[in-house]
């Protein structure tokens, strides 16, 4: 989950702090945080560099294109409510792809045996057609460029759509090195046009760093499904206060997604396990028992006999 997604509407409800100068000082902030996560994964060899160049051929003059665009319809007091419109929107879809991303994960966890992949044969190079990836980075680089929303949250949502064989690693890899021309991009734009307020952005960083380093500590500790479900809330909230909801409605908002949203969640996970519960028994597989184990055993029986 890009920082963007948070920070952004923090700085605009929490500071009262205007949406231009909140999205600019966010991506200037951005720009230093990114690369750090980003040499590492090159380091690791976890980047699948084809995708990283023609989503950057797509996303990079989106993301500064945009930014003159946007000042080239000269909106005047409208360009606050044109960017909370699409803030709010980029977290709305940022939390849908929060929610695909955990109930992926879920049908992952609670597959039947024999379904998937095996994890030991090893992965096909994915086919990287330019076009379509082309799109999909002149469209993030858009909302990224509007918004700050978009280079860690639609990016690696659709990428999984796309390129399902793609692993875990090469996903998150993938996605951090092509976010930093991107960004770099995006806020070098802003700089130019002079939206970013400097003050904040530092202010951002120096708290980001150890924030950076607490969070972690914290998200390698805390249940993945509690931190998910806050976060999608947390998303959608903001989503529809940055679309001009009332706090009576944000608030309804939050209240149903913590009640009706975990009730949904628990009958989704029960019925993926139930589903390949039953899977196994009419492979005639125990619960415990893994694929490939009734034919050891009468191996073994031969080789006693």
């Amino acid at each position: 989950m890009g920082g963007g997604a948070l920070m952004t509407p923090m700085l605009v409800f929490l500071f009262k702090i205007d949406p231009l100068v909140a999205i600019a000082s966010d991506l200037v902030t951005s720009l230093f945080m990114k690369p750090a996560g980003a040499i590492v994964h090159l380091r690791r060899k976890t980047v699948n560099l084809k995708l990283v160049l023609w989503l950057c051929v797509g996303s990079v003059p989106a993301a500064f294109g945009g930014v003159f665009a946007l000042k080239a319809l000269h909106l005047g007091e409208a360009t606050d409510t044109v960017l909370s419109y699409a803030l709010g929107i980029a977290l709305l879809v940022a939390a849908a792809g929060l929610i695909y991303r955990a109930w992926r994960q879920l049908r992952v966890n609670h597959s039947a045996w024999g379904e998937g992949r095996p994890v030991e044969v090893a992965q096909p190079d994915i086919v990287v057609r330019p076009a379509p990836i082309i799109v999909l980075g002149a469209v993030a680089g858009l909302f990224v460029g509007l918004t700050s929303v978009g280079s860690g949250s639609i990016i690696v949502v659709v990428l999984l759509l796309m390129f399902p064989a793609l692993k875990a690693s090469q996903l998150v890899g993938t996605d951090l090195v092509q976010a930093v021309p991107l960004v770099a991009a995006a806020a070098t734009a802003h700089v130019i046009n002079g939206d970013a307020d400097f003050g904040v952005a530092i202010s951002l960083l120096i708290g980001a760093i150890p924030g950076a380093f607490i969070g972690a500590q914290i998200s390698s500790r805390a249940p993945g499904g509690i931190v998910r479900r806050a976060l999608a809330i947390l998303l959608v909230c903001s989503g529809i206060k940055m679309l001009g909801a009332p706090n009576l409605v944000v608030v309804i908002a939050a209240a149903a997604m913590l009640v009706l949203g975990n009730l949904a969640w628990i009958s989704v996970r029960n019925y993926s396990r139930r589903r390949a519960d039953h899977r196994r028994t009419e492979a005639g597989l125990d619960h415990d028992q893994q694929p490939g184990q009734d034919q050891d055993q009468a191996n073994s029986s031969r080789n006693a006999s």
